[in-house]
C-alpha cells in the first residue's frame, strides 16, 4: 500500500502520494490540493497494480523523439532495406518534426486525426499511410511496454489510394518493346515469368537450370538511395519458375562465358536498372514503341509482371500456378490483385458448361434443349 503525506509551499498546504511501482521502484505523485484527491489517486494505483493494467505518469512522460530512435533502431532489423529507407523518411521528415518533442502520454486521437488530414492534402495516400504507420508503430511499443495505456493512433483512418489502372501488353505488344529496347531479352524475360525487376536482375548464372528451364529466385536486388541492396525476394521465401521454351536460346546466350556467380543479365557483374523515365533505357523504348503506334499503352517496368500475370490467364493458368509464378503469400492476395482478368473466364466456364451438357446428351441419345 501507498501512503499520503501533506506538504507545504508559498501557495498553501498540498498532498503528495508515494506508493510502490509493480516492480517495487519508489513512486511518488505530488500536487494533490485536496486530501480526498490524493486517496483517489492512490486508489486507482491500487486497483491498476491488481489488474496489471498500471501505467508510471513518469513513463508517459517519454518523448516521440526518444522511442522513435528505439523503434527505428528495432525496426531496421525487421524490413527489407527499401522498406526501412522509407520508413526512415517518414519519420525525419514528418513524424519527428510535428510530434518529436512530445511527450507520448499527451497524444490525443483527434490531433493525429487532423494531422492525418492535412498531410493528405499535399502528399499521397502511400505517404500518409506511411507516416501514420510509423507513428502508430511507436505508439504501439509504448502501449506494450505499458508507458501508455491504448494507442491513440490505431485505427485512424487515411484516404483511400487510387490505383492507376494497370497496363496489360499483348504478346505483340511486348514484342514491340523488346525490339526497341536496348536490353530485348530481358524484357521478354520479365514478361513472360512475371519477376519482379530485383528478383530478375539479381539471377545469378548458378541460379538457372537451362535442361528443365527454371530460374531459382532467391535474390532480390533493390535500388535504395542510389545504392543497389541486395536481400531476399519480397515473401522471403525462394521459389522456381518456369520460362517459356522460346526464351531458352536467349537465357543460353546470358549464361555464355560466365562464372555460376555472374549476373545472368547484363555484363554479369553491374546490376540491370532501368533508370529514369526520360534517360532511361526502358523509358527510351517505350517512347519509340509509341511513336510507333499510338495506341501503345503508358507502362512501368512493373506493369511487365501485370502483362505476365494477364498473359498467362489467357492461356489458362489457374489461380494457384500463378500464385507460386508470382510469388504471392496467397492464393487469396493474387485473386484478389487480378480479380479483373478472371472476370471473362466467367463467360468461359459458362459457355463451356453448356458445350459439355451439349455434347453428352448428344453422345447419350439424350434431348439437349
Amino acid at each position: 500500500m501507498g501512503s499520503i503525506h501533506a506538504y507545504e509551499n508559498k501557495s498553501g498546504k498540498w498532498y503528495r502520494v508515494l506508493y510502490k511501482k509493480p516492480n517495487n521502484a519508489q513512486g511518488q505523485r505530488r500536487g494533490f490540493k485536496l486530501k480526498r484527491d490524493a486517496q483517489a489517486f492512490l486508489d486507482g494505483v491500487e486497483v491498476s497494480k491488481r489488474n496489471g493494467q498500471f501505467i508510471a505518469p513518469s513513463d508517459g512522460r517519454i518523448t516521440i523523439e526518444t522511442l522513435g530512435a528505439e523503434w527505428l533502431a528495432a525496426h531496421k532489423h525487421s524490413v527489407k532495406p527499401s522498406t526501412f529507407h522509407s520508413d526512415d523518411s517518414a519519420w525525419r521528415n514528418h513524424v519527428r518534426p510535428m510530434w518529436g518533442d512530445r511527450p507520448i502520454s499527451s497524444l490525443r486521437r483527434t490531433e493525429i486525426k487532423a494531422w492525418v488530414a492535412s498531410l493528405s492534402e499535399s502528399r499521397s495516400p502511400t505517404t500518409v499511410s506511411r507516416c501514420l504507420g510509423v507513428l502508430s508503430g511507436i505508439l504501439h511499443d509504448a502501449t506494450e511496454d505499458k508507458r501508455i495505456a491504448s494507442n491513440p493512433a490505431e485505427g485512424v483512418k487515411i484516404a483511400r489510394k487510387t490505383s492507376r489502372p494497370r497496363a496489360y501488353l499483348t504478346h505483340s505488344q511486348v514484342e514491340a518493346l523488346a525490339l526497341e529496347s536496348k536490353y530485348p531479352d530481358f524484357v521478354r524475360f520479365l514478361a513472360y515469368t512475371g519477376l519482379r525487376w530485383g528478383e530478375a536482375t539479381g539471377l545469378r548464372v548458378g541460379h538457372v537450370d537451362q535442361s528443365a528451364r527454371r530460374a531459382l529466385i532467391v535474390e532480390n536486388a533493390v535500388n535504395v538511395n542510389g545504392k543497389m541492396v541486395i536481400g531476399t525476394p519480397k515473401t522471403h521465401e525462394s521459389r522456381s519458375v518456369v520460362y517459356p521454351a522460346f526464351l531458352a536460346p536467349a537465357v543460353a546466350s546470358a549464361c555464355a562465358g560466365k562464372g555460376s556467380h555472374s549476373l545472368l543479365w547484363g555484363d554479369g557483374v553491374s546490376y540491370l536498372r532501368p533508370g529514369n523515365a526520360v534517360s532511361g533505357w526502358f523509358g527510351a523504348a517505350l517512347k519509340r514503341a509509341q511513336a510507333n503506334d499510338p495506341a501503345f499503352p503508358t507502362l512501368t517496368p512493373h506493369d511487365l509482371r501485370h502483362t505476365a500475370a494477364s498473359l498467362a490467364i489467357s492461356a489458362g493458368a489457374n489461380i494457384k500456378v500463378l500464385q507460386r509464378m508470382l510469388g504471392h503469400a496467397s492464393a487469396a492476395m493474387t485473386l484478389d490483385r487480378y480479380a479483373d482478368l478472371f472476370e471473362d473466364d466467367l463467360d468461359t466456364v459458362a459457355g463451356a458448361l453448356h458445350n459439355a451438357r451439349q455434347d453428352q446428351l448428344v453422345a447419350t441419345g439424350r434431348h439437349a434443349d
